[in-house]
């Protein structure tokens, strides 16, 4: 049992002085991608239409508005969309021109195709200009990040480019029970409908659960053959000891309706102490895949530390 995606990072040289707000870096990236990629990967003929046939062909379609599946959880309102940013580095930055710069951008589709729309969107979105005064960059080149066991690697479009795959079965000849979470990114939990005040491990891995078996579902090797409550109830026995977080507030305005919203939530850090040992794989996946509300911003990074007994 495993996890397929494809981590990759993205090199520019800025022509002109380059800027990210604070707090805003991935907003910027992520609004700039939607329009540049309906653009370049939408048809005229798909744009305005409801035909699932040729929605479902349309690459924009397949990245933004992905249509409807068998194997997800009934109750999903709003389908994770099959990638995330990494991004954070760059809040309040500024690069003068010739300076270097990049991002990460982990993709969950396992269509090789939609890698190399990707490429050029963000190719265009430099040229164009990037940030709020739109300055210019050139993107250098794009490579995969190690992990897995797949070694870095440069993209090339006649080279085949294999997906890392992370193994969630659990490493039980080597338990663990004392572990510390860093919430690296606002995190927001969502439990009985309502926004968690207080990362709980049951919490926090049923909601890593979800997202890793719904992305595998829409994009990759189908749902995780797992017994989801049996494993929930397992979660349910681990305890938090300690918990330090705190709220940060940031917002991001809609280009298309010109109103605010909320991309905050907490960071910090929580320890816990139990038999956590089937349990760290997803939470090492977690890494990558991130958890909570609005994911494909950049929130919800985690980073898992193992502590002495």
């Amino acid at each position: 049992m495993r996890f397929c995606f494809f981590p990759l990072r993205f090199h520019f040289l800025a022509r002109d002085s380059v800027f990210f707000p604070p707090g805003k870096a991935a907003n910027t990236l992520r609004g700039a991608l939607g329009t540049i990629f309906k653009r370049i990967a939408c048809r005229p003929d798909c744009q305005d239409s409801r035909s699932c046939d040729i929605r479902q062909s349309c690459p924009y379609a397949q990245v933004f508005e992905p249509g409807s599946r068998s194997g997800v959880p009934s109750g999903l309102v709003s389908w994770p969309r099959p990638f995330v940013f990494r991004a954070r580095h760059l809040d309040g930055m500024r690069f003068s021109a010739g300076e270097a710069f990049f991002f990460d951008l982990h993709v969950f589709t396992l269509d090789p195709k939609l890698l190399w729309y990707f490429v050029d969107v963000f190719a265009e979105i430099a040229r164009e200009g990037v940030g709020p005064h739109r300055a210019r960059a050139d993107l250098q080149r794009v490579q995969t990040l190690g992990a897995g066991g797949i070694r870095e690697q440069v993209l090339h479009r006649e080279t085949l480019i294999h997906p890392v795959a992370l193994d969630l079965a659990p490493a039980l000849d080597t338990p663990k029970h004392r572990i510390a979470i860093e919430f690296l990114s606002p995190t927001e939990l969502k439990h009985e409908h309502r926004i968690a005040a207080r990362p709980e491990f049951p919490i926090l891995f049923g909601r890593i659960r979800d997202r890793i078996s719904t992305l595998r579902a829409l994009y990759g090797e189908g749902p995780l053959p797992i017994d989801f409550r049996a494993l929930g109830e397992r979660a349910a026995t681990v305890q938090m000891t300690r918990c330090d977080i705190a709220r940060r507030e940031t917002d991001r305005r809609s280009s298309r309706t010109g109103q605010s919203h909320s991309i905050g939530g907490f960071i910090g850090r929580a320890e816990y102490e139990g038999d956590v040992a089937e349990f760290l794989p997803y939470l090492e996946t977690a890494r990558w895949t991130g958890v909570g509300r609005q994911a494909v911003w950049g929130k919800g990074e985690i980073k898992v530390d193992y502590l002495s007994t």
